[in-house]
């Protein structure tokens, strides 16, 4: 299947992208068919030379069945030579990842509350052995602090 795709170029750390027609068969930098344009990233938005494309090659090219990328696909929605793809659905891309551990939890509580407002008289048995927990727990801490006392002691 031929493909509209970036081939990339450049050196370390300055990439510049030629867009051309290959076989999807072939490797990235490898063999292609036609030059039809050039993507350079490190230029400003709203510089021409950012995205150069043979607009009449690619309307060509697709009609004898290349198909985009997604990436040129995007680039070729810019210059509204064919019409922009739909955004992807990826939530957790505007979360920071130290915040999306928070919001999972968060998720997994909201339906717990649910289902507490569905079944007042289950909350009422789970809160029980709760409250049983807690002792437990000061019962424990309790012998700690104990021997945390015996040990200055002894040192002296």
């Amino acid at each position: 299947m031929l493909r509209i795709r970036l081939s990339m170029g450049g050196v370390r750390k300055r990439p510049v992208y030629k867009i051309v027609i290959a076989d999807g068969r072939y490797p990235r930098d490898g063999k292609f068919i036609e030059k039809i344009g050039s993507y350079n990233p490190l230029l400003p938005k709203d510089k021409k030379e950012r995205i150069k494309i043979e607009a009449e090659r690619v309307k060509y090219w697709m009609s004898k069945g290349a198909q985009p990328t997604l990436r040129v696909s995007r680039l070729l929605g810019e210059l509204q030579i064919m019409p922009m793809p739909k955004p992807g659905n990826n939530p957790q891309k505007a979360i920071p990842k130290k915040d999306r551990k928070k919001s999972a939890e968060e998720s997994k509580e909201a339906p717990k509350a649910e289902a507490k407002k569905e079944a007042p008289k289950a909350e009422a048995k789970k809160e029980e052995p709760k409250k049983e927990e807690p002792k437990a727990e000061a019962k424990k801490e309790e012998p700690k602090a104990e021997a945390k006392k015996e040990e200055p002691k002894d040192k002296k």
